[in-house]
């Protein structure tokens, strides 16, 4: 293969892979605007600027394009809620303030509009889908949760936390945040401010804390 055509298939296939990323774009877009049932294809294609042909050749059909959907926002959200826990690995010397600000962002994360969607989407359509909410909480909850731990647990050994289940500590941390966040707003109906959110941070990491921090000696 000459370096022409090479770089000619690399193109190639780069703006195939951007197309069906566009695609799936709009079609997660257009399923939390209208729903499953609502939504169309044509309106899809619209969305992601392309022929609604393209939308078949890429997907298929719109179960597998809703699914595939999904998948793709469950990624991006639990892409950046990963980003957020590494900031644990060097939390700093002041371990309080670190996990506020990690609890913090977090709630950014979880009030998002694209995670907020995500979590409607799923609880709407799961008489649909019976495996919906495991599909998804497989790609976001739980990658989380197993992030998560694993910083706990380093944590743990370094003395910075009591010895703990670092699971059930990351279980208990993350309902610390998402549960008085739904509350506040109202699940998901109102947008709720900085200040609540460093709130209910700053109050969940002082209640883990009570639980987690270390023992003094003597």
């Amino acid at each position: 293969m000459t370096g022409a055509t090479a770089s000619t298939a690399r193109t190639g296939s780069r703006g195939r892979i951007d197309k069906r990323q566009a695609i799936l774009d709009a079609a997660f877009t257009v399923f939390a605007r209208r729903g499953y049932a609502q939504a169309c294809v044509q309106e899809i294609a619209e969305e992601a600027g392309v022929a609604k042909p393209t939308v078949y050749n890429h997907l298929s059909d719109k179960e597998n394009l809703f699914r595939h959907a999904m998948a793709a926002a469950a990624g991006a959200v639990v892409l950046e809620n990963l980003a957020v826990v590494e900031r644990l690995r060097d939390p700093g010397d002041d371990l309080r303030a670190g996990l506020v600000d990690v609890g913090y962002r977090l709630l950014g994360v979880y009030c998002s509009e694209r995670a907020r969607s995500l979590r409607w989407l799923t609880y709407a359509q799961v008489a649909r889908f019976p495996d919906l909410i495991e599909f998804v909480q497989e790609r976001t909850s739980h990658r989380l949760a197993d992030a998560l731990a694993d910083r706990l647990a380093r944590l743990s050994l370094a003395g910075r936390l009591r010895p703990c289940d670092p699971g059930v500590a990351a279980e208990q941390f993350l309902a610390l945040l998402t549960g008085p966040m739904e509350a506040r707003s109202r699940l998901g109906t109102r947008e709720v401010s900085d200040i609540d959110g460093r709130t209910v941070a700053t109050a969940a990491v002082d209640t883990f804390l009570r639980a987690y921090a270390p023992v003094p000696a003597g």
